[in-house]
Order: C-alpha cells, then sequence, then structure tokens
C-alpha cells in the first residue's frame, strides 16, 4: 500500500542515479558547464555595456538571452551539483525553494522562445525596411519589446505554477533532476485535468506562435533577398539572420527531446540528462555563436588582444 504524506513541507528529489565511479566526473562537467556559461554571459553582457558601438538595437535585445541564461542555470545547476555528491534519502529540498525552481525553470524555457521572437522582429525591420529601421526600432520600442518578452511569459509561467500549488500533496518524491511543474501536480492525488489542459494549451500556444513568428518573418526576409540584387543587404541578412536561426535550432531541438522522452518511461535517465542539458547546450553555445558572427564583437576583441601586444612590449 503506498506510503501517503499530505502536504509536507519537505520533498525529495531523486536527482541523477549516479555511482561512486561517476560521481565526481558528473560533478566536474555540472561545475566546468556552469563557470563557462557564467564568465561567457557575463562576458559578453559586459561587453555589450562597455562598448558603445553595441549599444544598438540588435545587442540590447540579444543580450536577454544572457540574462536569461544565467537566471535559468544558477537556480537549478549549483543545487544539481551538491546533489550528485549526497546519497539519495539526503536530496532533501522545501516545497518552497522547488516552487521557485520550477518557476524559474518555466521561465526559462518560455522566455528563450519570446526572446528570439522579439529579435526575429528586429531582423525583419532590418532587412524588410532598412530606411525605416531608426525610426522603428527606437529605445521606447526596444524597452517594449522586452517587457512584452518577460512580462507575457511571467504571466503564463505564472499561471501555470498557481494552478499547481492549489492542489493538496499526498506524495514526496519528485522523480527529476530538479523542479518543474509536471513533478509538482504529480505529487497530488486530485484531479490535475485542469493542470494537463492548461499546460498542453501553453505548450501548443507557445511552440505555434514561435515557430509561426519565425516562420512569417524569414520568409518575408527570404522574398526580400532573392527579389534584391543589393549585395550588402544579403550578405547583412545571411550572417545575422542564420545565427539567429541557429540558436532558434538548438532551443527547439532540445526541448523536442524532451517532449519526445517523456512519452518512452524505460529512458527516463536519458530523459534526466535532456532536461539538464537543455540548460546547459543553449547557455554555453548562445554567447560563443553570437560572438563568433558579430563582426563588432569581433572587432572588440580584436582591439583588447592589439592592446594586450602592445602592453607585453613594455
Amino acid at each position: 500500500m503506498e506510503n501517503l504524506t499530505y502536504n509536507s513541507f519537505t520533498l525529495q528529489l531523486e536527482g541523477l542515479k549516479v555511482t561512486e565511479e561517476s560521481m565526481y566526473p558528473i560533478f566536474l562537467f555540472l561545475f566546468f558547464s556552469y563557470l563557462f556559461i557564467m564568465v561567457a554571459n557575463v562576458g559578453i553582457l559586459f561587453l555589450v555595456y562597455v562598448d558603445k558601438h553595441l549599444h544598438q538595437p540588435m545587442y540590447l535585445l540579444f543580450c536577454n538571452l544572457p540574462i536569461n541564461d544565467i537566471m535559468g542555470n544558477s537556480i537549478m545547476l549549483p543545487r544539481l551539483m551538491l546533489d550528485t555528491l549526497r546519497p539519495p534519502s539526503e536530496r532533501l529540498i522545501s516545497y518552497y525553494e522547488c516552487v521557485v525552481q520550477a518557476f524559474t525553470t518555466h521561465m526559462f524555457g518560455t522566455t528563450s522562445h519570446t526572446i528570439l521572437m522579439i529579435m526575429a522582429f528586429d531582423r525583419y525591420v532590418a532587412i524588410c525596411n532598412p530606411l525605416r529601421y531608426a525610426t522603428i526600432m527606437t529605445n521606447r520600442t526596444v524597452i517594449k519589446l522586452t517587457t512584452w518578452a518577460w512580462g507575457s511569459a511571467f504571466v503564463l509561467v505564472a499561471i501555470l505554477l498557481g494552478l499547481t500549488v492549489r492542489l493538496n500533496r499526498c506524495r514526496t518524491l519528485i522523480t527529476n533532476p530538479y523542479c518543474d511543474n509536471a513533478s509538482l501536480f504529480k505529487l497530488s492525488c486530485e484531479s490535475v485535468l485542469i493542470n494537463n489542459i492548461y499546460g498542453l494549451t501553453f505548450t501548443v500556444v507557445l511552440f505555434v506562435a514561435s515557430i509561426g513568428s519565425i516562420f512569417l518573418t524569414y520568409t518575408k526576409i527570404t522574398v526580400v533577398c532573392v527579389t534584391s540584387k543589393n549585395k550588402s543587404l544579403n550578405s547583412k541578412a545571411l550572417r545575422t539572420c542564420s545565427t539567429h536561426l541557429l540558436l532558434y535550432a538548438i532551443m527547439i531541438c532540445n526541448g523536442m527531446s524532451i517532449i519526445a522522452l517523456h512519452r518512452f518511461p524505460q529512458y527516463s535517465e536519458y530523459r534526466k540528462f535532456s532536461l539538464i542539458m537543455f540548460h546547459i547546450i543553449p547557455g554555453s553555445l548562445n554567447p560563443i555563436i553570437y560572438g563568433v558572427q558579430s563582426k563588432e564583437i569581433r572587432r572588440f576583441w580584436s582591439k583588447v588582444v592589439e592592446a594586450k601586444k602592445i602592453m607585453s612590449l613594455f
């Protein structure tokens, strides 16, 4: 007979199933991944802040991604690192901390979509309406787009978690490496039909809006590039849009792999790995891809290298 504990404020995380041999390699992998994510993303933010040439709508909108990566990984990875060193019986987490972790996790995933959507709009205006770009993409517009990206994600996720925290709990085991909404409402013995309906609607609306806006935007950009004989415009479009599409493809592939693995309970450990990599891969690759592709960022780093060479001569 199942041992039921009602509305306990102490939950247990199942976490990763690690052996004594794999414990420290996994810990080091998570540690260096987190360290790289922090250094790379903070570095990009600092670079945009100090270089006035990067105070452009494209880079200011992109800054939302490093902020999102820092927040999303800082809540999840440090806790996960500690849990890999603990035996399963000691992987305890308070209910409130679990809710905060779940909220941050879903904000990370949702905001990744909304940020890339507003970045796509910026690319559309820059390529399809270059003469009106400065008029349309003002500081006020950048603030509005940023507020929409974060605000809409906040409202959607707040409703998602609000429907879950209203439920009474009769279980305490979180069968994930970290807390998310599905793990929380599975602790309840009440009907979770509303949670499933909203969760499915939430996912469908987000993916349809995200994929639809990206498809529509890039269809129009492609039409402009094909009909235009401006080599400079086409080169700019290829450089900036390929970066944006690559970031989007990475995010979609990560999300789809998690959704697919949810259908196969026998691959629970692979699903846990995918959940972790959903945070690590975008957080690690976003600053690299954007930094390599951006001419302005490459120019800044070349100046830094030249300055170091000059200083070394003295």
